[in-house]
């Protein structure tokens, strides 16, 4: 990881995050900026709706065809038939920002599969349409299956971790006086921690990081810095988690991030 000259730690321009929250992800929620999350994963499928987009897959002259059981054909005014792209990218849309997983199998990480009650051959199964990559449920010599992996296997779309606890933690700038709350992953690092926080305070390298008047190790967690998360005492006890956040305290020290 590319370091700074006269600043501890990693350089921000190349940074790149390990984890994201289920509530970053759910900002992803449109068909230009779709982001997904499944087994334990994030993907952003930008890429793959702005290929697929306004796609059509003409499938020849067949006079009379309308949309059948089968889902493979669609009527046209000049009598043609075609399977638009769009089509085959609106069960994927409908589920921007959103956790898929139970679209797959965990052990093979593939969509799961059943037996077709119409062919008895095993196939995909997609009770909430048929997408991309995915066969159609007859054979059809006219179905372009020349992109390679289906978009779900392998990891040219993925970005991250999806974390699977978060807490919440306040940090409190002593030279300003402000405070931000920022929901945080369980695993981060405060590397991490504190690029979230870049967001409010470009200059936040230049400040030491301190809990109850010690100096955090930043390539910890919160845990690991003694800082523990106390949500499941809460639950125990049948307190309202929300009353007590730790808060980090920021003191300025020098703004090197300017050199």
């Amino acid at each position: 990881m590319p370091r700074r000259g006269l600043v501890a730690g990693p350089d921000f321009e190349y940074f790149q995050r390990r984890y994201f929250t289920p509530a970053e992800v759910a900002q992803h929620n449109q068909p230009e900026d779709l982001w997904v999350s499944y087994l334990g994963n994030v993907y952003d499928l930008t890429p793959l709706a702005q290929e697929y987009k306004g796609k059509g897959h003409t499938l020849g002259q067949r006079r009379g065809c309308v949309w059948g059981v089968l889902g493979s054909w669609m009527a046209s005014i000049d009598g043609s038939c075609s399977f638009p792209g769009d089509l085959l990218l609106k069960p994927i849309v409908e589920v921007a920002g959103q956790d898929i997983s139970h679209w797959f199998d965990p052990d093979t990480r593939d969509i799961r599969k059943h037996i077709d009650p119409l062919t008895g051959s095993l196939r995909y199964r997609t009770p909430w349409g048929r997408f991309l990559h995915v066969p159609p449920q007859l054979p059809r010599s006219d179905w372009a299956n020349d992109f390679g992996k289906p978009w779900w296997q392998g990891s040219r779309y993925e970005v991250g971790r999806l974390s699977a606890k978060t807490r919440n933690i306040r940090i409190i700038n002593t030279l300003t006086s402000q405070e931000h709350t920022l929901e945080v992953g369980a695993l981060e690092s405060m590397w991490e921690i504190l690029h979230r926080y870049l967001l409010y305070n470009a200059h936040a390298a230049s400040y030491t990081w301190k809990y109850e008047g010690k100096s955090l190790n930043m390539d910890y967690t919160l845990e690991e810095n003694g800082i523990p998360d106390e949500e499941e005492e809460f639950d125990y006890l049948n307190m309202d988690s929300t009353l007590y956040t730790p808060a980090v305290l920021l003191y300025f020290s020098d703004d090197l991030t300017e050199l």
